[in-house]
């Protein structure tokens, strides 16, 4: 048995981890019309000679797992059957102007393990910064690439942890798109959360020209400044919060003792960095992951 990634485009044609979910599949492109075979003479472009060689190795039994953009995981799967020769060309990505013979048709047919990582097919898994060293970066690089067994473990060991799964696209396109959301709602942040009362400090830049994204008050009318980040959170990240606490309670000595909240679409599992970050601070902090849900009604 060995051991694969295979890299999906879901940043260049959304949807298609989905659709390699639903059709039980992992593909790669490099079409035959233009000249890309799989045995024989062939167009020598980058890639394709190291995709072929992988291709060709591949064997039914063989355990193989899907890789997204932003060190994301799919899920894993045994290979059930190959379709990649020249004559079984089935693009999973449409033809059109720009692609006359449509892209990533050939395809590895593959069974999913739907015990490794989440069951809600809408959900990755964020790896964790530890399995990252673990791979080389050839192995990042490329579309498809073996894996030695003991990283394909570990892999499989980090998506079975449900700290680490996040949603495939649940999150705003934009920072201040969801500190605008939390300004208008803060009782979805947190239970009798409200707007700061003052908008002068409210909307106020400190002194060193930074600017918090949210300030709020809680219940026991504590100062709640809240820090919006799209990715997972950094020390760098508590330590910009650190700062904004600080320049409050410069600003404001007469308010209680303010406190923080980061709010990140990363992982429910901090790092060691971040949280050795968190537990230096003099102030309280908390990180928060978002993820968004939207609905739809019929209407009439």
């Amino acid at each position: 048995m060995k051991f694969w990634k295979i890299y999906c485009e879901e940043d260049k044609y959304p949807g298609l981890w989905q659709r390699w979910f639903q059709e039980q599949c992992v593909a790669v492109g490099w079409p035959p019309g233009w000249d890309f075979h799989l045995v024989g003479s062939t167009n020598k472009a980058h890639g394709w000679a190291d995709a072929r060689a992988k291709l060709q190795s591949i064997v039914p039994g063989d355990r193989i797992v899907v890789h997204l953009k932003n060190w994301r995981l799919g899920r894993v799967g045994e290979v059930v059957k190959k379709q990649i020769e020249d004559s079984e060309w089935d693009p999973l990505v449409p033809k059109s102007t720009g692609l006359p013979y449509g892209e990533l048709g050939r395809r590895v047919l593959v069974r999913w393990d739907l015990t490794t990582g989440p069951s809600d097919r809408d959900q990755v898994v964020l790896l964790p910064s530890e399995i990252k060293t673990k791979l080389a970066p050839d192995v990042i690089r490329r579309t498809l690439r073996e894996v030695d067994k003991e990283t394909f473990h570990a892999l499989e060991r980090a998506m079975r942890q449900p700290e680490g799964w996040v949603g495939l696209l649940s999150h705003f396109a934009r920072e201040k798109s969801l500190s605008d959301y939390i300004a208008a709602y803060p009782y979805r942040l947190e239970d009798g959360l409200r707007a700061y009362p003052s908008r002068e400090v409210r909307e106020k830049v400190f002194d060193d020209r930074s600017r918090s994204d949210v300030l709020l008050l809680d219940r026991n009318d504590v100062p709640v400044i809240v820090e919006c980040k799209q990715d997972s959170p950094t020390p760098s990240n508590i330590r910009q919060l650190v700062r904004y606490l600080n320049n409050f309670r410069k600003e404001a000595p007469k308010q209680a003792e303010p406190r923080g909240i980061l709010i990140h679409t990363g992982a429910r599992r901090l790092s060691e960095e971040v949280r050795k970050e968190i537990g230096a601070s003099k102030f309280k902090i908390e990180a928060l992951q978002y993820q968004l849900n939207v609905g739809f009604n019929p209407c009439r």
